[in-house]
């Protein structure tokens, strides 16, 4: 009689145990979160998508290139009147576009100029833009390397709702000082919030210089021969502060005064002033 209470009671010890066991909570695995995903790189295509090397003497492709004509003032009380497919004002010769202002009476206005267009004809949804150019001297002048919307998609006034780039800007009464900015209906220079970025080159004027621009859906970014001087995110908050994804074409001008050109008058002896673009390149966004 013992020894069976002895077994049996090693029976209800062995099958408390296993209830023991089975009611013990498995350990907590340890939290690991999760990393962020690694931001996009863009890169671009190895040969261009569009190039104009400028090697067909004459005026400019006119499958590439359309002209902006007038002297309205261009909304910066600009002094040139922009002609129409004028060899004086913009010529191809020996591999070279040169944009050039003369001081002659033109359309009511003292000077006449170009302005070069590739709207519907050249539009781009981002990309990388490589101009290769020598920047005139002079005060008065005012040449840029540029973009504007091609449609007008965002808001109630094309300018500035839809965004302009631009590539280059220079003003002759500050030689030297090479301006890249972004305008938008929430950064613009009306409003005095553009985007604007600075950098120095003593030799505009006499060598040639690589500008370029990328454009990606996250960034804008400007170089001079290669040099990052400018870089403008998306915020993702919206087309006022980034309409840039939807196309634009590029613009090749040189302006007489203006509200900025013009601030420190016009040397008259810079005549004619010239404009030199060595060639046009874009890259396509890689997928």
């Amino acid at each position: 009689m013992t020894k069976l209470i002895s077994i049996f009671g090693g029976v209800a010890l062995v099958a408390t145990f296993a209830c023991s066991q089975a009611e013990t909570p498995a350990p907590a695995q340890p939290f690991v979160p999760t990393p962020p995903a690694p931001p996009k790189v863009y890169t671009f295509t190895e040969k261009p998508i569009w190039v104009d090397e400028f090697d067909i003497p004459g005026l400019p492709n006119d499958k590439f290139w359309s002209y902006d004509v007038g002297g309205s003032g261009w909304g910066n009380n600009e002094l040139q009147y922009y002609t129409n497919a004028d060899l004086d004002n913009a010529h191809i010769e020996n591999g070279v576009l040169t944009i050039e202002a003369r001081k002659e009476p033109t359309g009511a206005r003292s000077y006449s100029s170009a302005r070069i267009v590739t709207k519907g004809k050249q539009d781009f949804l981002y990309g990388k833009v490589e101009v290769r150019a020598k920047i005139p001297a002079g005060r008065g002048n005012w040449p840029a390397i540029w973009m504007l919307a091609s449609q007008s998609d965002y808001g109630s006034a094309y300018w500035p709702d839809n965004g302009e780039i631009d590539i280059l800007e220079h003003v002759g009464y500050n030689p030297g000082v090479m301006h890249f900015s972004i305008h938008t209906k929430a950064f613009n220079h009306v409003i005095n919030t553009q985007k604007t970025a600075t950098t120095r080159m003593d030799d505009f004027d006499k060598e040639f210089h690589v500008y370029t621009m990328e454009w990606t859906p996250q960034y804008v970014k400007s170089y001079i021969d290669g040099k990052l001087y400018f870089t403008f995110e998306n915020s993702g908050r919206g087309w006022e502060e980034w309409p840039f994804d939807k196309k634009q074409h590029i613009l090749l001008n040189l302006a007489i005064g203006g509200n900025w050109g013009g601030q420190k008058g016009v040397d008259d002896s810079i005549f004619p002033n010239k404009f030199l673009i060595d060639y046009v390149r874009v890259y396509g966004l890689n997928p």
